[in-house]
């Protein structure tokens, strides 16, 4: 073998490696929220609070007119919530544009285990929604659409 591909596959295996490292390092970033995802609803006053609402969230639709009176209802736990959790755009003075790509990644998670809880749930029409109330960006709502759509 020559010099020269000897020193190329030598690069790029560091290269390798350093790529390797750093999914390594996302991995264990996304392990870490997947474990405290949402501790802070076994905390008062989101645990009173939504225990004594669940029943009321499971059978209401997702953004609808019904769903916006019930948020207003369980506003103090929904506010605790947001300040504790920074998965939601709630949580950040400019929504989404603070966010990083795990706090996403999380988000995405959320949005899609939530449907899965609501009245007709549907995690198209939940981005589709959201697309308006957090301002999304046609680039964003298409790489969580194509997420959901190859992933999940």
């Amino acid at each position: 073998m020559n010099s020269e591909l000897l020193e190329h596959n030598k690069v790029t295996l560091e290269h390798v490696e350093e790529v390797r490292k750093n999914i390594q390092i996302s991995i264990s970033e996304l392990v870490r929220r997947g474990k405290e995802h949402d501790a802070s609803k076994f905390e008062n006053p989101e645990a009173e609070i939504f225990a004594a609402n669940n029943h009321k969230l499971a059978k209401t639709q997702y953004g609808s007119p019904e769903y916006d009176v019930l948020l207003k209802e369980v506003k103090v736990a929904i506010d605790h919530h947001y300040s504790k959790n920074d998965h939601h755009p709630e949580h950040f003075t400019n929504g989404v544009d603070e966010m990083d790509l795990f706090q996403i990644t999380e988000m995405l998670c959320d949005w899609i285990a939530a449907t899965k809880r609501n009245k007709n749930g549907n995690v198209h029409k939940s981005i589709e929604h959201n697309t308006d109330r957090f301002k999304l960006s046609p680039q964003l709502v298409k790489i969580l659409r194509n997420t959901v759509d190859r992933h999940f």
